[in-house]
C-alpha cells in the first residue's frame, strides 16, 4: 500500500527543505511512479532488482522473452537476459527524463549496472559502460569497486559516462573512486570535452556494511553491544562524507542497501542522494522521524570507539588507508556482494531458459 503522503512526510520535507536528495532504489514503473510523487530524483537497477520486477510481472516478460529468442535465433540466454535488463532500464529512465532536464544532468537518472561477471576486467567494464550509457540520455552506469573498476572508472569518465559505484562499503573504496573520476574528468577537460551535464555518484552499501562487520565479530568472537554493529556503514559514510567534502570532489556519496532508519536519517543535509528500497520509503513516510541536519552531528564516541577498538575489519572500511586497491576485491562485503549478483545473473539465465527450452516433464 503507498504511503499517504502529506506536507509533513518526511522524505517530501527531506527534499523540499534540505540538498539530500532521494532515489528510489528500484526499476518498476509503478513504485518508481509513486516515490516520484514524494520527490525522488532517481532510481536504480541491479541483477537482483532486475529479476525481481520480472518476477513480478512475468507473463509480460515472459512474451518479451519469448519474441526476443524467435528474432535472435542464436542469442545464448545471457544475451536475452540482459537485453530485458536494457529494457526495464530504458523504461524507467523515460520516467526520469523531465527530472533529469530540469537538475540539468546532475539527477533524473536511472542506474543501470554493468554484468557482474566483468568484476575482474577492467576494459570490458569500460566498454559495457559507454555501450550503457548510449541506451537513454539520462543513464547513470554501475560498475563495482573491484581492483578492475577503478581503472574503468577513469576511463569511463574520460569517455563521458556518469558512472555510479558499487559494490563499495569503505572509505578507501570511496576515495579511489573519487580520485579515478577525478582523473577522468581532468583529462576531459584538457581536451576542452564538456563535463557539465555529467553526475557521478559513489555507492557506500551502508547496511552491507554493517553485515559483513557483524559477520567479522562473529569469526573474531567479539562481543559487543548489538546496537552498536548497527552505526558501522554510518560511521563510514560520514567519514568518507567529510573527506569528500574537505577535498572538493565532483561527485556525490549515496547510501544504499538500507538496514535500518539511520542509513537515510543520520546523512540528511549533507548533499548526498539517498536511495532506500520503495517499502522503506513507504514506512518513513508514515514514521514520525524528523527530517533534521545530521549528516554533521559525529557517532557517540563509546560507540565508535567499541568498534575501532575491537574489530579490524571495522578499522578496514574506516581508515583511508585501510585498504590497498589491490586487497577490494578480498574484502568479505565485497565477496559475499558479487556473489550475490553473480547468482542472480545465474538465476535470470534460468528463467530466460524455462521459457526458450521449456521443461517437458513439468
Amino acid at each position: 500500500m503507498t504511503a499517504p503522503l502529506t506536507s509533513t512526510s518526511p522524505l517530501l520535507r527531506m527534499t523540499q527543505t534540505s540538498p539530500t536528495v532521494l532515489w528510489n532504489d528500484s526499476a518498476d514503473p509503478a513504485e518508481l511512479t509513486n516515490a516520484l510523487g514524494w520527490g525522488a530524483v532517481g532510481a536504480t537497477c541491479n541483477p537482483v532488482i532486475a529479476l525481481q520486477v520480472l518476477k513480478a510481472d512475468l507473463g509480460t516478460w515472459q512474451k518479451r522473452i519469448s519474441d526476443e529468442a524467435a528474432a535472435h535465433p542464436t542469442a545464448t540466454e545471457a544475451e536475452i537476459g540482459w537485453d530485458m535488463v536494457r529494457r526495464l532500464s530504458v523504461e524507467a529512465a523515460a520516467l526520469l527524463e523531465p527530472t533529469f532536464r530540469e537538475h540539468e544532468g546532475r539527477n533524473g537518472r536511472l542506474s543501470i549496472q554493468t554484468d557482474p561477471s566483468f568484476h575482474r576486467d577492467s576494459e570490458r567494464l569500460a566498454a559495457q559502460a559507454v555501450e550503457f550509457d548510449a541506451l537513454a540520455p539520462n543513464m547513470i552506469v554501475k560498475i563495482p569497486v573491484t581492483s578492475a573498476g577503478v581503472a574503468a572508472f577513469e576511463e569511463a569518465t574520460y569517455q563521458g559516462v556518469s558512472i555510479n559505484a558499487t559494490v563499495s562499503f569503505t572509505v578507501a573504496q570511496a576515495v579511489a573512486v573519487a580520485e579515478a573520476v577525478e582523473r577522468g574528468l581532468k583529462r576531459r577537460e584538457a581536451e576542452g570535452k564538456d563535463i557539465s551535464r555529467m553526475g557521478p555518484v559513489c555507492t557506500i552499501m551502508v547496511g552491507r556494511t554493517d553485515d559483513w562487520i557483524k559477520v567479522a565479530a562473529e569469526q573474531a568472537r567479539v562481543t559487543l553491544d548489538p546496537g552498536y554493529y548497527e552505526w558501522a556503514g554510518v560511521a563510514v559514510f560520514k567519514r568518507a562524507y567529510q573527506i569528500f567534502q574537505e577535498r572538493g570532489y565532483r561527485i556525490r556519496l549515496l547510501s544504499a542497501a538500507f538496514r535500518n532508519h539511520m542509513h537515510w536519517s543520520e546523512f540528511v543535509g549533507g548533499d548526498v542522494v539517498v536511495s532506500p528500497p520503495y517499502s522503506w520509503q513507504t514506512r518513513f513516510n508514515i514514521s514520525n522521524i524528523v527530517p533534521v541536519h545530521r549528516i554533521d552531528d559525529p557517532v557517540d564516541p563509546k560507540v565508535f570507539n567499541a568498534l575501532y577498538d575491537n574489530l579490524e575489519e571495522f578499522r578496514k572500511s574506516y581508515d583511508e588507508d585501510g585498504m590497498t586497491i589491490e586487497q577490494f576485491d578480498d574484502y568479505g562485503a565485497t565477496r559475499r556482494t558479487l556473489r550475490q549478483f553473480l547468482a542472480a545473473n545465474n538465476e535470470l539465465e534460468t528463467l530466460v531458459r524455462d521459457v526458450v527450452v521449456p521443461n517437458p516433464d513439468r
